[in-house]
């Protein structure tokens, strides 16, 4: 599913409005470090303003029509649409560049069954905890028919993501089969001061997300093979939540805590660990190096090469995220642990004593 035809529909309203096109070889949508929140300057006058909101109203539609990878950098620019100032004007014309770089991106169709089988879900007694909780199915789903599916769920959470008010993001991508089929990208409502907290957030938007996910398909008569499967890249969150025995120190994470794991106990869905590195959410909560984003995002999405102008923006070192050697260089690319690349297949991270340890957490 593409949505060049309407990319260049906007391209061509960009030169209308201001009298040339977007430069080219942009290769990010916004470089790795970003905080627009901080930008200081003139504001836009009236004119601007209302070109800005024109904008901004573009790319939502190009994030509708499969364009996950500005997903991201058009929920940042959002938010400033009441008073923009000119350079959060520079930033959008940098978003509607990378689109003239990457006119031809379109989502992957792939109907085949993701492989789990290296994963080992320990199943554990939540009766003492939940009681005999099962998931509830509506009572007037058609008859499913046709082959199953599977659902996958990618979470992630970005701390500190505004400077100013302290919120952290939340980014969710949902794929049935190998297909995406639902992407969701926000700041928290509520402040976190742990990356814990953040993580927790996200997950319990996740597992909501797939509760609907798994009743919209019900409700089409789309038989579901069996729970979904939910990945998240915090190991602390993903023990707490799968262990019957861990406990919760931090109270003000209760009810996210506790949304997880009856989910879990409900057998609605699995949740897993996988390496920080392998996780394509995080191209809906970080501003990442494009090295990073071209391996996250291949699986996924068509056309995703290089512009031919220049050699790539920034280095392999951003804030807060080191880029995988595996990235720098395609040939250590791992086999076993590399998540869409290899078929869905990921090794299961996290020993025993990180599950023990993880218990207090």
């Amino acid at each position: 599913m593409g949505s060049r035809g309407y990319v260049k529909r906007i391209i061509d309203a960009y030169e209308r409005m201001f009298g040339e096109f977007p430069r080219t070889g942009v290769q990010a949508p916004m470089p790795p470090g970003t905080h627009p929140e901080l930008d200081e300057g003139p504001e836009c006058d009236e004119n601007e303003t209302r070109q800005y909101q024109s904008l901004i109203g573009m790319l939502q539609w190009a994030v509708t029509l499969g364009r996950i990878d500005i997903h991201m950098a058009v929920m940042t620019m959002s938010p400033f649409r009441a008073s923009p100032l000119k350079a959060h004007l520079d930033r959008v014309k940098r978003i509607f560049a990378y689109l003239r770089s990457y006119k031809a991106s379109s989502i992957r169709f792939k109907t085949e069954v993701p492989d789990y089988s290296s994963f080992k879900v320990e199943e554990h007694n939540w009766t003492r905890t939940y009681g005999d909780v099962t998931e509830e199915l509506p009572s007037n789903m058609p008859q499913p028919l046709g082959k199953p599916v599977r659902i996958s769920t990618f979470v992630d959470a970005s701390l500190l993501f505004d400077f100013v008010t302290g919120k952290s993001a939340t980014g969710v991508l949902h794929l049935v089969n190998k297909t995406p089929i639902e992407w969701y990208c926000k700041k928290q409502s509520t402040v976190e001061t742990a990356t814990y907290g953040s993580e927790f957030t996200a997950a319990r938007v996740a597992t909501e997300q797939i509760m609907d996910l798994r009743y919209t398909l019900r409700m089409l008569g789309v038989p579901i093979d069996g729970p979904a499967w939910m990945f998240g890249d915090n190991l602390s969150v993903v023990l707490s939540a799968t262990i019957p025995s861990s406990t919760l120190k931090k109270r003000w994470n209760a009810l996210a805590y506790h949304r997880v794991r009856e989910a879990i106990a409900a057998k609605i869905l699995h949740f897993v660990h996988i390496n920080g590195n392998e996780n394509p959410a995080d191209v809906l909560t970080k501003h990442l190096d494009w090295r990073i984003r071209s391996y996250l995002l291949k699986p996924i999405i068509t056309h995703y090469e290089a512009p031919l102008r220049g050699q790539g923006e920034g280095s392999n070192k951003i804030p807060g995220k080191q880029a995988p050697e595996f990235v720098k260089n395609p040939e250590l690319s791992p086999k076993s642990s590399s998540m869409i690349h290899e078929g869905l297949k990921v090794k299961h991270a996290g020993s025993r004593s990180d599950r023990d340890s993880a218990e207090t957490a």
